[in-house]
């Protein structure tokens, strides 16, 4: 683990360094992983994975990256690379313009259907190329 209780993982493409990140989440954080996981597959047809930076990315081939997420100690921070275009607008702000942010705490109870209606906002957007 790096500091904050993020997973560390080698830079891969695909299902298998994803999978290996949500193995590696820890406690109550690895059920948000997998439910994130879970509804990006089950919302955006084809979509790519891959780990960069020990981050989780889910985006379309040639379209570049529309989601991430990324724990924290007390946190799981979901990135919508293009989240300023969403409706409506996730909560947490970036210093990136374009960039928005929602975070889940262990004490939260996840809105669904509102994650899947920004995930499928999200994945018909121009992706980030990283």
């Amino acid at each position: 683990m790096l500091a904050g209780g993020n997973p560390q993982i080698p830079k891969g493409e695909g299902n298998e360094p994803v999978q290996a990140y949500l193995d590696a989440m820890p406690g109550w954080k690895q059920q948000i992983g997998l439910l994130i996981d879970r509804l990006v597959l089950e919302t955006v047809p084809g979509v790519a994975k891959a780990v960069k930076w020990n981050t989780p990315l889910y985006g379309l081939p040639g379209q570049g990256w529309f989601l991430a997420f990324h724990c924290f100690e007390k946190y799981v921070k979901v990135t919508f690379f293009q989240g300023m275009s969403l409706a409506p607008i996730p909560p947490g702000k970036s210093k990136q313009p374009h960039v928005r942010y929602l975070d889940i705490r262990e004490t939260d109870e996840v809105d669904e259907p509102q994650l899947v209606h920004w995930i499928a906002q999200a994945s018909a957007l121009p992706g980030e190329r990283q």
